[in-house]
């Protein structure tokens, strides 16, 4: 009997459970009504294409549909370990994205630090304004003005170069030359958009804390490293964490645009050799299977350096 009753009891609290849910949707329907759009987004474009990622498992045929293809397990994630091209692009992909952070990371924190130092609004307007315009700036202009200003015949860089009395430098067909461009472009592209957030969670450190500083002594110098980078400082850790979550995940636009026969040793990353093997030469399951791995690995890192994160500072994703 006690058992029954017991789950008499459960019953009723998940029916209790359910009816309240179902009035509280009821009252806020036009909240739900608004998330609606982004839950269909996602499951049309984030989940329903994940019904595909079973070809990585798969001797995918055009003819006879995912269903029909023949299941080969784990042959073509073996077939990418063992080939020759595997070390060299994990190298390529690791260096530029590793480099990217750690050149990239700081210099928004750095930016947003010294423009809240700055009293006069409009300087500091017009200073957000320069550096923020490039991130406007497509991928396909950016490459196009790269080519330009560094041309071995007409471009500025090596004009000012010729006039000291150097050689002009191929810069664009130059493999050595592959990852400071692709990382300054980016530094010179981004750091306006992500400076825009420190100065946001800059805005939320109380004033208080600085007449207290003030008060005690302390100059601009020591008020910036006790007040305001301890003051935002969840933050540069929450997008460090979701930077090194996609650390394998380099740009592909920027990559394939700037990318050449001449400069290939260090130019070809993951997400290109997935554009040539699938694209290109139409190996559908051997590129998703390189994609798939891309992936797992990110989110590796991403639980991996969440759980740092939140054993060191106890800021954290989840």
């Amino acid at each position: 009997m006690s058992l029954i009753v017991r789950e008499a009891a459960a019953n009723q609290g998940k029916s209790r459970t359910k009816s309240k849910t179902l009035v509280q949707i009821k009252r806020n329907y036009e909240l739900y009504l608004f998330m609606l759009p982004v839950v269909v987004l996602y499951l049309v474009f984030r989940y329903y294409p994940m019904y595909g990622v079973q070809i990585a498992f798969k001797d995918f045929s055009a003819s006879k549909g995912i269903l029909g293809s023949e299941w080969v397990g784990f042959k073509y994630f073996i077939q990418f370990f063992e080939s020759y091209n595997f070390w060299p692009i994990i190298q390529n992909t690791l260096s530029l994205s590793v480099l990217s952070l750690v050149f990239g990371f700081p210099i928004p924190i750095i930016v947003a630090l010294m423009l809240n130092q700055i009293l006069a609004k409009r300087y500091k307007k017009f200073v957000q304004t320069v550096i923020y315009a490039p991130h406007f700036i497509s991928t396909v202009v950016l490459v196009g003005m790269l080519h330009v200003f560094l041309s071995p015949n007409s471009g500025i860089v090596n004009q000012i170069i010729t006039f000291f009395g150097g050689e002009p430098i191929l810069f664009m067909a130059n493999a050595g030359w592959f990852r400071p461009l692709y990382i300054l472009s980016g530094i010179w592209q981004e750091t306006g958009f992500a400076t825009i957030i420190y100065l946001a969670a800059l805005a939320g450190v109380s004033p208080e804390l600085h007449e207290a500083a003030i008060m005690d002594g302390a100059n601009k110098w020591k008020r910036v490293l006790n007040v305001d980078i301890p003051g935002i400082l969840p933050t540069i850790i929450i997008l460090l964490v979701l930077a090194i979550g996609n650390i394998m995940s380099v740009g592909f636009e920027k990559a394939f645009l700037m990318q050449s026969d001449l400069n290939y040793d260090t130019s070809n990353i993951l997400p290109t050799y997935v554009y040539q093997m699938g694209i290109q030469k139409a190996q559908y399951s051997f590129s998703a299977a390189i994609g798939l791995f891309n992936s797992i690995l990110n989110v590796i890192l991403l639980v991996i350096v969440n759980r740092v994160a939140k054993k060191l500072t106890e800021t954290s994703l989840w």
